[in-house]
């Protein structure tokens, strides 16, 4: 499962850095580098969504059909979508 996700990243008052990603909660890294905390977040995300998509397919029925979907998000800046819609 490949897919992209926004990583937040602050120092930590004891010293290194804290990671979480908003789309998955309980998602969250820390390290002594910006680059260790975003790894550390990134094994957080993948071992959580394993966990999650395990937990779905197992209460599937066996005759459940699985395949998977293409999803397009088309993001308009906001500056954009105002001016669009500016004469409503």
């Amino acid at each position: 499962m490949k897919g992209e996700f926004t990583a937040i990243i602050e120092p930590a008052p004891e010293g290194g850095y804290w990671a979480i990603c908003p789309e998955v909660p309980g998602a969250n890294g820390q390290g002594e580098t910006i680059d260790e905390a975003k790894e550390n977040l990134r094994q957080a995300i993948e071992l959580i969504l394993k966990d999650r998509t395990e937990d779905i397919l197992r209460g599937l029925p066996e005759d459940a059909i699985q395949e998977k979907i293409v999803i397009a998000l088309i993001i308009i800046p906001i500056r954009y979508y105002t001016a669009l819609n500016s004469d409503r």
